[in-house]
């Protein structure tokens, strides 16, 4: 029988499976007493186990609810409640929209240098936090990596977490944990008790993997990567750049020379902030042509402008798991920064040949991007360039910006509510993060509002050139016929042609 509308605990009704891994099954829930989502998570008992199996089990589950709860710190999951379920126990936690790390990579390959310089600081602040209050992770790996739409950046699932002086949940022998992330001294001489150093180890391992696309010891058998990790120097890492000497100071096999917590996230801070770039943007969120109201008088309440500070990142934060990107070239794709560094200004490849049905429209002093045949150029006040198509519905628009501001993220969330959705009746976000094009940061932005007529849905990319200069594309479109129209947008921004 499916869980799906239970109610755990006479308060707790199950209302969607979003997580599953080894040892529980994680549901979003409406906590129907206080009105509040949560996360729910609930263990497997696998039904050939012995009492004592199933007893150790439980424990475990609870005490990764006491581990947990120990921890106050923003980028560790909170935990709010421990329930009995038909016999079971079931951690309550935060419910944090969001994908894992390991997601991200398997959608993207790869991380820009600076993004996975950012995780990392953050994985290695909420690790000493841990660490400070007596509590080792024990698995600390990418699906264990919280990405939150919202930005938020949180290490989740304490279940084999172990607390100092506390008694081991383990038989003589036993390893617990992912085996690609167990430290070597978990590994050799029969298994040495975990430390922190352990913990940090797996950040390395992580930290290499968001960068490389692999495991640094990855081999054909469990045993033969078990094998490597204790004994086997690693791969040097090839799209390192800055990260290289942290990676390499997690790494070693030693765990008395192994980087520490606080050292770890000073030199990821410092290659995190080194990777940022300043851009600029300008926002508006009205349909380039609407069949009652026209662009200009509803232009002026709708743009804004700001500076942004954004870095060379991907931020996992769309609904289908990933973040959108650009290459090199300007496909869209899932495929991660070609560079593979991160750096802010790579060498820009060639835009790839126009599709059938589409032709070049001069959109600047020297810029030009694919506009669909029957679309028709119309004036727009303040110096943008926007096409409309036949049905008078959908509208491309381009845009070339120089203007000073904030952190667009912040700037955005600040004015959503006070501005943004006060201006545009019905506006709800679908994305917003930061991402890359042609290997440089930019900004992406997904979002659906009421027009006078119709629902509209919208998206839009700023991105900066290698001479600094600022360029926004936007598409807006009926939401009814969004497939139809997305396209265009898509296009658009893969076959940009920039100044030389």
């Amino acid at each position: 029988m499916s869980d799906l509308g239970r109610l755990i605990a006479n308060r707790y009704r199950l209302v969607e499976r979003v997580g599953r891994g080894g040892m529980g099954t994680v549901w979003r829930a409406e906590d129907e007493v206080l009105g509040r989502h949560v996360a729910v998570k609930k263990l497997h008992v696998p039904p050939h186990l012995h009492d004592d199996e199933v007893q150790r089990l439980h424990e475990r589950t609870r005490r990764e609810a006491r581990s947990a709860a120990r921890i106050s710190h923003p980028n560790i999951i909170v935990v709010h409640d421990v329930v009995d379920d038909e016999g079971l126990p079931c951690i309550v936690m935060e419910y944090i929209p969001s994908v894992t790390l390991g997601d991200v990579l398997k959608e993207q390959g790869t991380l820009p240098v600076g993004e996975a310089a950012r995780i990392g600081r953050i994985m290695a602040t909420a690790l000493r936090a841990a660490h400070d209050a007596g509590v080792l992770h024990r698995d600390v790996k990418p699906a264990n990596v919280l990405l939150g739409h919202d930005g938020r950046i949180v290490l989740t699932d304490f279940g084999i977490a172990v607390e100092s002086g506390a008694s081991s949940l383990t038989r003589t022998g036993e390893l617990v944990g992912s085996i690609h992330y167990l430290a070597p001294e978990r590994l050799r001489d029969g298994g040495a008790e975990p430390g922190p150093a352990c913990d940090l180890w797996s950040l390395g391992t992580t930290l290499y993997q968001a960068v490389e696309g692999r495991h640094p010891f990855d081999r054909d058998t469990p045993i033969e990567t078990a094998y490597a990790i204790a004994a086997d120097p690693h791969e040097p890492p090839r799209n390192a750049a800055d990260l290289t000497p942290v990676i390499e100071g997690l790494l070693v096999k030693d765990p008395e020379r192994r980087m520490a917590a606080h050292e770890a996230e000073r030199l990821l801070g410092a290659v995190a902030t080194a990777g940022t770039t300043r851009l600029t943007h300008t926002t508006r969120l009205e349909p380039v042509a609407d069949p009652v109201v026209s662009p200009a008088p509803k232009r002026k309440r709708g743009r804004r402008t700001a500076l942004w500070v954004v870095s060379a990142v991907l931020v996992a934060a769309t609904a289908t798991g990933g973040a959108l990107l650009w290459s090199q070239g300007g496909t869209a794709s899932t495929a991660a920064d070609a560079s593979g560094t991160g750096t802010s200004s790579p060498a820009p490849a060639s835009p790839p040949p126009l599709p059938t049905g589409y032709h070049l429209e001069k959109a600047g002093q020297g810029f030009s991007v694919p506009v669909p045949d029957g679309w028709t150029p119309k004036n727009v006040p303040g110096g943008e360039v926007a096409f409309i198509g036949p049905s008078g519905l959908a509208g491309l628009r381009v845009d070339v910006v120089q203007f000073a501001g904030s952190d667009p993220l912040t700037h955005w969330r600040e004015t959503e509510e006070g501005q943004t959705r006060r201006d545009n009746p019905g506006y709800e976000r679908v994305r917003m993060a930061p991402t890359t094009f042609r290997g440089r940061p930019a900004g992406y932005w997904e979002f659906t509002f009421q027009g006078k007529v119709r629902k509209y849905r919208a998206v839009e990319l700023a991105f900066s050139g290698t001479d600094g200069t600022q360029y926004v594309v936007y598409l807006s479109a009926p939401n009814a016929q969004w497939d139809q129209y997305r396209p265009v947008f898509d296009t658009a921004v893969k076959g940009i042609r920039l100044p030389s």
